[in-house]
């Protein structure tokens, strides 16, 4: 059934064959699912209420950790400059370029990349080509993914993907021989990508996090749909994907960042953007993002659309404005993004990665029953023994925040009334582990509950 499903899905998506940078053909958007979250219903009889936590309160709360304010320091804008230029110096990462070049062509970025890898890995990361071909207008070259894993020291087996594409194009996609430099679009992701790996790589994580230098996003996101394909032939569960496409910024552009999450109030990927905007607050409040209810830039797309389409949480990050001028272009060159930016954007994404990999791993969905006084609900759950504390939200679904949560310690958690809400509004009711230091986990799926 699976590999009638992955066949299905493989079948759909190679109708899109566009560039990432160029408009989508014709005029219709891809159809992005919107599951219901649901949660089994507690039974009211198996429930003691005299063993019930009424409305607890606790100062385990989102935090900031200095151990991780440690990491964030250490991104250097000096490390991202010198991968931007040494990808620009292959003369073309285009799909169709060489392969069997040292310094020129996607072959020899290919393996920079690789090579990278396991030079800042600390001896932790895994790394691997993940190769497939690609067949387009006539033309084939074998494509390779560079996939790094970082293994947690959790029993979660689920992973959490952060990834960049690293090929590039000119106005002519199946030009392999003219320049075609991509620094902003998208070596300034793979450098973030690089740099977040030396730093992850410096200490054990209790999460498993997979940092992937996708390929041949440019012709249709051929990469990233092959990447998930495996993970769904493997049974690998992905709890997260984040895309890094065109942040390197410029001189002059606001400070800030554009998330793309579609189906915002109502889909996974909608609530990764939401804890994705708390630890970035939490971190660098000076430089924060602006959510957009979209899969992606109009008529656009990205690598995070594969995952979507599988029915995954995943978003896009790209440079709060883009000069059209350079898109696909000879000019999109190294001495023209802004390296100050491009190290608040690692910063950004370390303090999330930080975050979701340290913090105890994500709770399941709790049990949710109504009291007899409309408004108020109870919630059971197994307590994690490693987590200090929970934070929970009752989100209105209009609204694209969290807040206001609640807060229990570990001593109230698994069996806790909360009362006051109205109970005229529907909510999406999600929580997410604490540990001592504030490090909060990715949020469980929402249940929605209320009229």
């Amino acid at each position: 059934m699976r590999r009638q499903f992955i066949l299905f899905v493989s079948v759909l998506l190679l109708l899109t064959i566009t560039s990432a940078c160029a408009l989508l053909e014709g005029p219709q958007r891809p159809t992005i699912p919107t599951p219901i979250p649901t949660a089994p219903p507690l039974e009211m009889g198996a429930v003691n209420t005299g063993e019930l936590v009424y409305d607890p309160v606790s100062s385990i709360v989102p935090a900031v950790d200095p151990a991780i304010v440690s990491l964030l320091n250490s991104v250097s804008q000096q490390q991202l400059m010198g991968y931007v230029q040494t990808l620009q110096g292959f003369g073309t990462r285009n799909v169709f370029s060489a392969t069997d070049q040292p310094d020129f062509g996607v072959g020899a970025a290919r393996l920079f990349i690789y090579n990278e890898f396991l030079r800042v890995g600390n001896g932790r990361l895994q790394v691997q080509r993940q190769s497939f071909p690609l067949n387009y207008n006539g033309l084939a070259n074998d494509q390779e993914n560079i996939i790094a894993t970082l293994p947690g020291t959790g029993d979660n087996p689920g992973i959490i993907v952060i990834m960049a594409h690293y090929d590039t194009r000119r106005d002519n996609l199946l030009d392999g021989t003219s320049r075609s430099p991509g620094a902003d679009d998208n070596a300034s992701g793979v450098a973030m990508l690089l740099e977040t790996a030396r730093i992850l790589s410096s200490r054990e994580w209790n999460q498993t996090v997979v940092l992937a230098a996708m390929a041949a996003e440019e012709p249709g996101s051929y990469g990233a749909r092959h990447f998930v394909q495996e993970a769904y032939l493997t049974d690998t569960p992905i709890l997260a994907a984040i895309n890094y496409d065109t942040v390197g910024g410029r001189t002059g552009i606001p400070q800030s960042i554009r998330l793309f999450a579609p189906e915002l109030n109502t889909s996974s990927s909608g609530e990764l953007a939401r804890y994705y905007d708390l630890t970035s607050s939490l971190y660098l409040p000076t430089f924060p993002l602006t959510i957009i209810d979209a899969l992606d830039r109009d008529n656009r797309f990205g690598d995070q659309r594969e995952f979507i389409r599988a029915n995954l949480p995943a978003i896009r990050l790209t440079e709060s404005v883009e000069d059209p001028a350079l898109l696909n272009s000879v000019n999109d060159s190294w001495e023209l993004i802004d390296y100050a930016y491009l190290q608040q954007v690692t910063q950004l994404n370390v303090a999330m990665a930080a975050n979701a990999l340290g913090a105890p791993a994500r709770p399941d969905a709790p049990s949710i029953a109504p009291m007899s006084t409309p408004g108020d609900y109870i919630l059971a759950w197994s307590p994690d023994p490693n987590a200090a504390g929970y934070v929970i939200s009752f989100r209105p679904l209009e609204s694209a925040n969290f807040v206001p949560f609640r807060f229990v310690g570990a001593n109230q958690a698994g069996n806790v009334a909360l009362t006051g809400y109205d109970p005229e509004t529907t909510y999406g009711v999600s929580m997410a582990a604490l540990d001592e230091n504030g490090r909060v986990s990715l949020f469980s799926p929402e249940t929605i509950v209320g009229p």
